[in-house]
């Protein structure tokens, strides 16, 4: 049997790259020989840089940055063998893992990181940038990445406003970009994004991504004013209307900021490295192929690893098979989108640390266990 093992990461416990070869460790235990091929996947969030350095070459190229909460960090982005061409990971810079739980504060936290993070890409000469935008802790709008770059914003007054986006965005009255990195002007900006939300509204930013964020309702609601005042001020001011841009809700509004404010286009995260990497064609050489990251709910089926992985699957009639680390409310909408069973590691004896702290070891097992169930089908139709 050859077997294609392409997941995600799970957050905050395993790389991409560590579930597969949990995934693998598993199957081999029932079958030692078969023919299996690791390919880790992103969509977009934390691993792009790895699944793309993997598959073109490149280097690690490491800078000093602003966390969200504007502490100094080492981050890093990925220069391909090219040298044209960096990925960069909005996750390194201004990510939701670099907070604890208590300092998770959308209303203070801004992305000014990532936007540094983009300038010392084009440091080394690239004008080809790939900016994955999953696992933010930000809901600023882009903003703090346009400041880094050279945007300025004022108030009614002509008055300049600094820190973090959106503590001042209820007075923004003007959006200047004429300080903006000329850099960028000679720049593709390709947006890799995990999601297709709105900026605003029921499935926007801040609504679905506020909470998970350390937004309460009543701060979901205060960065909903904020985010609809800065996309009134977009309008007005450089004639982009973002409110219902695909995508333009991800990552706290960074996909709508990067079109706006920074001249990038938004383009599926999963749709670029199932390129880059090839999929199609490893795909074409499995009979299974197995995918997974840490949660599987209905919103996976917008724009998320598995399905991504799942609909390339079923140009080639080739069966999926996803593992989770957990599976959240609506998980079956992966069923009807080419994933053909689904099945979780979490255990409700275990504490979130304990599922973290055992996350390989349940991944092989669950693994181990459907490599067993396969085999008892062959059995049973021999």
């Amino acid at each position: 049997m050859r077997i294609l093992i392409a997941p995600d990461s799970y957050k905050e416990s395993l790389s991409a790259s560590a579930v597969a070869i949990a995934i693998e460790a598993g199957f081999r235990q029932v079958w030692p020989h078969a023919d299996c091929r690791r390919l880790p996947m992103a969509d977009g969030g934390e691993g792009t840089v790895d699944a793309m350095l993997d598959a073109m070459g490149g280097r690690r190229m490491a800078v000093t940055v602003r966390d969200p909460l504007d502490r100094p960090r080492q981050a890093e982005f990925g220069l391909l063998g090219d040298g044209r061409t960096a990925v960069i990971e909005m996750a390194s810079a201004s990510g939701l893992g670099l907070l604890s739980e208590a300092e998770r504060d959308p209303l203070q936290a801004s992305s000014f990181g990532t936007g540094q993070l983009i300038r010392a890409a084009l440091d080394t000469g690239a004008r080809h940038l790939i900016l994955g935008i999953g696992g933010s802790a930000t809901n600023d709008g882009g903003c703090g990445a346009a400041q880094a770059l050279g945007a300025r914003f004022f108030d009614a007054d002509g008055m300049l406003l600094e820190g973090a986006p959106i503590t001042f965005m209820h007075r923004l009255r003007r959006i200047d970009l004429s300080g903006l990195d000329a850099r960028l002007a000679e720049t593709t900006l390709e947006v890799a994004c995990d999601v297709d939300n709105p900026l605003l509204g029921a499935h926007g930013a801040s609504s679905i991504f506020g909470p998970q964020k350390g937004a309460t309702p009543a701060m979901v609601d205060l960065l909903e004013q904020r985010l609809t005042g800065l996309a009134e001020r977009i309008r007005l001011d450089l004639g982009r209307d973002v409110r219902d841009l695909a995508g333009g809700g991800a990552a706290g509004g960074m996909g709508a900021g990067a079109v706006a404010l920074l001249g990038g286009c938004l383009r599926s995260g999963i749709e670029i490295v199932s390129a880059t990497v090839d999929l199609a064609s490893a795909v074409q050489e499995a009979d299974l192929v197995i995918t997974g990251e840490g949660r599987i709910d209905g919103q996976s089926i917008h724009g998320k690893t598995p399905v991504g992985v799942a609909r390339v699957a079923r140009q080639y009639g080739r069966p999926v098979i996803a593992i989770a680390g957990a599976l959240g409310d609506g998980y079956e909408a992966v069923l009807g989108a080419g994933i053909d069973a689904v099945f979780s590691t979490a255990n409700q004896g275990l504490s979130r640390s304990q599922m973290f702290a055992r996350a390989a070891v349940s991944v092989e097992a669950v693994a181990r266990e459907i490599a067993a169930t396969l085999r008892l089908g062959f059995n049973a139709r021999r």
